[in-house]
Order: structure tokens, then sequence, then C-alpha cells
């Protein structure tokens, strides 16, 4: 079976080394442009579908857009019998879809039609979901909306965080990939459309989802730090007030406050003024709305990730401090 891939994220490296490694013919990766970083902006970094594509001699191809018409012709050549589209980061218009014999199939992490959208590994966390999964759907114009040809479901475990559900997801959904390829090859699958009136949405992750709301329970603010780690981290402000400024020597200070990540947190019993800091004698007990938050690590802005405790050997914060 002739595929071409699409993908960019570390999410996607996992199903596109599962078809290499089952035997299909991988005739073009998609990826997007190489990114610019560093202060200079002069550095360009490849997306880490490109890096595994080129360490096994798999064609690239990163057009600023999908829909550029020698990308298309080009994409025709190469005569696909399946599209797979993993975390690539476009919408494909219908001319795309419809190219390869088979259609495009995408593997998507949770169980359609629930989570819908840019982030639903997140959005499972955030939400308190006890289920999540893997769908491998046929795509069609919509938003993760076309008919489903197979799910595995997981269980989410009490401490997760975001990025190591992630990269269970992303095997299970590599897993699931070739199992739905296999069968397509034989024309043994039934397509089941999606019950939109059961959909939910899992929209993308801007600045105001990651900060932390000291007045929800403990359990929410938990899965708040814990969903967004390690990216982009669950972030509050520290108020520093005048005469603290010496504690808080190298970060990035705001009108006597300083942005503060945290990693690792977990509801424990506490209570206080939310945002107060409870306890600062080699744990850090943040109270919540109702109950408390232990933290295990934190990044002060400007620094890099390091444990609570070694912050608070070097003065971050004390107890009767206060992140709003």
């Amino acid at each position: 079976m002739r595929v071409v891939f699409f993908g960019t994220p570390e999410f996607a490296v996992p199903s596109l080394e599962a078809l290499l490694g089952e035997g299909f013919d991988v005739r073009a990766v998609v990826t997007q442009p190489d990114k610019p970083q560093g202060r200079s902006r002069s550095q360009a970094v490849a997306p880490p579908v490109k890096v595994a594509a080129v360490a096994e001699d798999i064609p690239v191809l990163q057009p600023a857009r999908p829909t550029d018409r020698a990308f298309v012709d080009r994409l025709r050549t190469l005569a696909p019998d399946v599209g797979v589209v993993v975390a690539y980061g476009h919408i494909l218009k219908p001319e795309l879809l419809a190219l390869p014999r088979h259609g495009m199939v995408n593997v998507h992490p949770s169980l359609l039609p629930e989570l819908r959208g840019a982030a639903p590994v997140e959005w499972a966390i955030l939400n308190g979901l006890e289920k999540t999964g893997v769908t491998i759907m046929r795509m069609d114009e919509g938003l993760d909306s076309g008919p489903i040809l197979h799910q595995l479901p997981h269980y989410i475990e009490p401490e997760v965080t975001g990025g190591e559900l992630s990269e269970h997801l992303a095997e299970m959904g590599a897993q699931a990939l070739v199992e739905t390829l296999a069968l397509l090859e034989q024309d043994a699958l039934k397509p089941v459309p999606q019950d939109h009136a059961r959909a939910t949405y899992a929209p993308k992750l801007t600045r105001d989802t990651a900060r932390i709301r000291w007045s929800e329970p403990a359990d929410k603010v938990a899965r708040t730090i814990r969903a967004l780690d390690p990216k982009p981290g669950a972030w509050t402000v520290l108020e520093t007030g005048k005469g603290k400024r010496e504690t808080l020597k190298g970060s990035r200070r705001v009108a006597g406050s300083v942005e503060v990540k945290l990693f690792g947190a977990k509801p424990v019993e506490g209570a206080g003024t939310p945002g107060e800091v409870l306890t600062a004698d080699g744990r850090l007990l943040i109270a919540a709305g109702s109950g408390a938050v232990e933290v295990e690590e934190v990044q002060p802005a400007g620094k890099p990730r390091m444990s609570a405790a070694n912050w608070l050997r070097g003065r971050g914060v004390a107890a009767g401090g206060r992140f709003a």
C-alpha cells in the first residue's frame, strides 16, 4: 500500500515509524517548514517528523500551504493509495482529501466525537475525564467529523501529565493505525458515522487557558497544572511587594510581581486565602478555593525548571506569600 504521511510534532513520529516497521510503502512525508529559533531567528529547526523521515531516507515535502498547486500536482504523481494525517497542523481541502484512492485517514487522540479540535490530550485532563483513547477516522471537510474506522480506549491515570498521556496515546495511535490500514487493504472496514449531537470540543490552548485560578477547588487547580506539563506550562503570578526583589534576582518582574510556572501538583488538605502560601519549609503548599495544592517543581520567568525544594532554599517564596 502506497502511503503519503502528513505530520509535524513528536506525537506523529511513532505512527510514521510503525508504518515503516510494518513494511508500508511511504512515498513521501509532508510536514511544516523548518521554524527559525533563537534570539537572532537565524537558526532553522526541523520538525520532529522531518528528522525521522530524513533518518529513513524518505522524501520530505514542506509546502508553506498544502493548497499550493505545485505541491498538489507533485502529490498526484506519487499515486498514493492512502494519506495518513497525524497532527499535521493545516486543514486539508477537498481536492487533497480525495486524491488518494482510499482517501485520507487521521489519528486523533480522543474517543471521537468527544474532544474534537487542536488539544484533546490536555482537555481530557483539564475536564477531569476518566477515559480517553485514540480514534482512526476517514477525514472529511469538517473538524474531526469524519466516519470512525477504529478506536482504542485508555483510562487516564489520576496523576498523569499532559506530556505523559500524549506519549502513551501516540504509541496507541500508531498501533491502531497499522491495524486500520491492514483492514483497509482487505476492504474489511465498515466506517461508522459519528453522532454529531454528542460532539465536544478541545480548542487550541491559550495563555488564558494556562493561567492558574486559585479560587477554583484544589483538584481542578492540580489538573490544570498536570494537563499543561511540560508545555505550555500552567502559570501564576507571585506578588513580591516592595523589599522582596532580592529574593527573585534574575527573574522577570512586573509591577512588584513575577511570573512562575508550576509543575507536579496534587491536591492535599489545607485551608487559607486562595493563592496563599501555606507551607514553604521544603514543601510548597498553596491554598486553593477549597483544599490546597502541593507543588513539586517550579520555573520562575527567565530561569530553568527546578524542584520546589531548591527554589525555597533560594528564598523563592516564604509562608504567607501570595500567588494571584
